[in-house]
């Protein structure tokens, strides 16, 4: 599938919604990543771009970056060192399964979804709301 194929059928405003809500009950950072270049390992793609993005940048390293690459039909989850360490492989676990069965069946944009609300009601447990947060990184989805 190419990048354009999955980017008409991913509905880009639910996709923010959910990042919108999820950011509203954490202090955490959620990004959604879309590549358009045959990424042939999602995680190690996603790695390198959770840097440049300066995700690990966030107050208390609780960022989680989604990354997807159509083309290559894989992706890859990367969270910050704070929330490896307190959410666990778990939790990676649950959202790469979620994910993967969505997109599989062409849901996309449920896939994504999925994996937000998965990640956001972790991190919210697990780094609560504060008074003083500032949302650090856009909502939008970042398409390379």
């Amino acid at each position: 599938m190419n990048a354009k194929e999955f980017l008409d059928k991913l509905d880009q405003e639910k996709v923010v919604a959910a990042i919108a809500e999820a950011e509203r009950q954490t202090s955490g950072e959620i990004r959604v990543y879309i590549s358009r270049r045959n990424r042939a390992d999602g995680l190690a793609a996603a790695q390198v771009r959770f840097k440049k993005l300066g995700m690990h940048k966030t107050r208390e390293r609780n960022a989680v970056l989604i990354y997807v690459a159509p083309v290559a039909q894989t992706f890859g989850i990367v969270g910050d060192e704070a929330v490896h360490t307190r959410c666990g492989e778990k939790l990676w676990q649950d959202v790469r399964d979620a994910m993967a069965a969505e997109l599989k069946a062409g849901r996309f944009t449920e896939g994504v979804v999925a994996a937000v609300n998965l990640v956001g009601a972790e991190l919210q447990r697990h780094f609560p709301h504060h008074a003083d947060d500032k949302n650090t990184h856009s909502n939008e989805i970042d398409i390379e």
